[in-house]
């Protein structure tokens, strides 16, 4: 099962965003805050609050710092938070779907239509990118957890699980899933007693469009101005990153 281009989208915009650790930190903090408000503060009884730590874990966020957004969102104080989505396509078509959260609807969409037009490109009505997308469930696993282990037999248990992907990278092992087996492939994990160093559902493009050097950096610097926003956790797009617009990255 060999890696795919749809995963390089994902891995690009990741590696963007995990140079920003104070930003990573935020997005995290509040899903735990979510999660302790919609579900107690107890990892037993609440399954989205454990897999929101366990990121939280992988990230390296501190335990008091966990606490204390678990804390937050039992006694309410995150009441006002809300997770939103916008759909909307770059310049040449591009086709971008942003995930946020925010205690501000007015100011949020505001800032993620500014941004679409400042680059050149427009913000368009919910589910109007449904085709494009698949939401999977990723899971990235750490290379040292599988020293000494057998690979083929490894494989052949997360495809039990619900694989539909598996890629090795010099990191991490990263499995996709569709949506619905997200919760068998944790149920597998564990298992297997592999702790995954993230857990999430990503929206995953079923077809990529390439763009020359130029326009394709032109889309880019909106992916980065996006995901800069405080109220956004996640950008994806449907952009090819071509091994020609990989190298000329990365003599910036």
């Amino acid at each position: 099962m060999a890696g795919h281009s749809k995963w390089a989208n994902i891995k690009h915009r990741k590696g963007a965003q995990d140079a920003k650790r104070a930003k990573i930190f935020t997005r995290i903090i509040k899903e735990i805050t979510i999660a302790a408000r919609d579900g107690g503060g107890e990892i037993e009884t609440n399954p989205t609050l454990r897999l929101a730590i366990q990121n939280a874990k992988g990230a390296n966020m501190p335990k008091d710092t966990i606490e204390r957004a678990i804390k937050k969102g039992v006694g309410g104080e995150g009441a006002n938070l809300t997770p939103v989505t916008y759909e909307g396509y770059a310049a040449n078509g591009i086709a971008v779907f942003v995930e946020a959260t925010t205690d501000n609807l007015n100011r949020t969409v505001a800032s993620v239509r500014s941004i679409f037009s400042k680059y050149g490109g427009s913000l368009g009505t919910n589910g109007s990118l449904s085709f494009i997308f698949d939401q999977k469930g990723v899971f990235a696993i750490n290379n040292e957890q599988l020293e000494g282990k057998d690979m083929d037999e490894i494989e052949m248990e997360l495809i039990d699980g619900g694989a539909e992907d598996v890629e090795r990278t010099d990191e991490q092992l990263v499995v996709t899933t569709s949506y619905e087996d997200f919760g068998n492939m944790q149920k597998k994990l564990e298992e297997l007693q592999l702790e995954a160093a993230s857990s999430e559902l990503q929206r995953i493009p079923n077809n990529t469009s390439a763009l020359g050097v130029s326009d394709a950096k032109q889309v880019l610097n909106l992916i980065e101005k996006m995901e800069e926003d405080d109220d956004v956790s996640n950008v994806y797009h449907n952009l090819e990153l071509t091994y020609e617009l990989l190298e000329e990255l990365n003599k910036d």
